[in-house]
């Protein structure tokens, strides 16, 4: 059972966030109005660091648009990390909201207006009772992430000074029904890697193929030999994804081009990452040469593989029962193959990275994420704001009672 002071201070928190949520709402309105992409968010910075300074928040810079906000508690260590995500996406929203985007083929596509508000008013009543933090709260508002930001954050010193001990995000997730919270321990969200191939061969005229080195063929027998690695060489419960999203080649019906490219991404869900690329880039060379062609393939690292450390995880799933009611906390199948640059904070640190639930098809909120009609269920909002809020103190609370064993 809870003790009186745990209820009392349920009571409060919930008062509060009650209290702050139409600002709530009003902050995520006027960033999905205000879109900006990555490294491009100087607006945005700048109403996050005026809100955390208003709270008594010091604040300092990184990556140039990128926030970072102090919080100290009672004593300097543990130093937990709360990171919320600023970017948004070059998509043409085409939601019918009052709110819709000002901005000429920008949107926020994919919930970080609603991440950037939920931290920001987390973060006010975290200081209001910052007597409850045996610790200090670094509050990262973070840059860029669609294109894996994190790690510049990191090679910046994010993590320093002071330095990380643990650190937390979210995610509002269209796939979970609203109001529910998703979290696991383990392989969460995917690795990912991009390629680019460029097959050279010799052109030639359509009616003459046998005159030709076909460029287009080779291109599509590789497409066809690299599933094998997915559902012949790999273990399939140990999911590796290779997904072609690309490919460019000639100018006429009548012509066979001298040259094909093609890009798209590996994910692995459970690492060996290296070994599926070098494989696949083996396969490049073999199946082209079998043609006749000339296959070159580089890659480009896009996020880590994102695990939640167990302990962490236990921490959440604990703080969204309190939070949201166990029948509405989701344990179980929540795995996915998108990548997450949180990852970059994850393989440093004991951390969780969770979903917060949005779908409501009455509200239109259960599309896709990416979707130039992609809309958040604002009555999930307060859920995540609760959530970053009560980990925090459970986190803190935590480290307290294993200093005094």
């Amino acid at each position: 059972m809870e003790s009186l002071e745990s209820l009392k201070w349920t009571e409060t928190m919930k008062a509060e966030i009650s209290e702050l949520e139409q600002e709530l709402i009003h902050l995520r309105r006027d960033f999905h109005q205000y879109p900006e992409l990555g490294f491009e968010e100087h607006r945005t910075a700048g109403i996050v660091e005026k809100y955390l300074k208003d709270c008594g928040i010091d604040t300092h810079r990184v990556a140039e648009t990128g926030v970072v906000g102090i919080l100290a508690g009672t004593q300097p260590e543990p130093v937990l990390m709360l990171r919320a995500d600023m970017d948004a996406l070059p998509i043409q929203e085409t939601a019918e909201v009052s709110f819709r985007s000002v901005v000429d083929g920008k949107m926020h596509a994919c919930g970080h207006d609603g991440h950037t508000a939920m931290l920001l008013v987390a973060a006010k009543i975290l200081a209001r009772h910052r007597e409850k933090l045996a610790g200090t709260i670094k509050f990262v508002f973070q840059p860029n992430e669609e294109d894996a930001g994190a790690e510049i954050l990191v090679e910046q010193g994010v993590m320093e000074n002071p330095r990380v001990t643990a650190a937390m995000g979210l995610h509002l997730w269209s796939p979970l029904p609203s109001g529910t919270v998703g979290i696991i321990p383990g392989p969460l969200m995917a690795s990912s890697y991009y390629f680019w191939i460029t097959i050279e061969g010799k052109g030639g005229h359509g009616g003459a193929p046998h005159l030709s080195k076909d460029p287009i063929y080779a291109a599509n027998q590789l497409m066809n030999a690299v599933q094998a690695i997915q559902t012949r060489e790999r273990n399939v419960l140990k999911p590796t994804l290779i997904t072609f999203c690309q490919i460019n080649a000639g100018t006429s019906p009548i012509i066979i081009p001298d040259e094909v490219t093609l890009s798209g991404s590996i994910r692995c869900l459970h690492g060996e990452d290296e070994q599926v690329r070098e494989r696949f880039e083996q396969l490049v060379h073999q199946v082209c040469a079998l043609n006749g062609t000339r296959g070159k393939v580089t890659f480009k690292c896009g996020n880590e593989l994102l695990e939640n450390d167990s302990a962490m995880a236990a921490l959440v799933e604990q703080a969204a029962m309190a939070a949201a009611g166990e029948p509405m906390v989701m344990t179980h199948d929540l795995a996915v193959m998108l990548g997450e640059d949180f990852a970059s904070f994850a393989r440093r640190v004991p951390s969780a990275f969770y979903f917060i639930g949005i779908a409501d098809a009455e509200q239109q909120t259960d599309l896709p994420h990416h979707h130039p009609s992609f809309k958040l269920d604002e009555r999930a909002l307060p859920l995540g704001v609760e959530m970053h809020v009560r980990s925090a103190v459970a986190y803190f609370r935590q480290k307290t009672e294993k200093a005094g064993e």
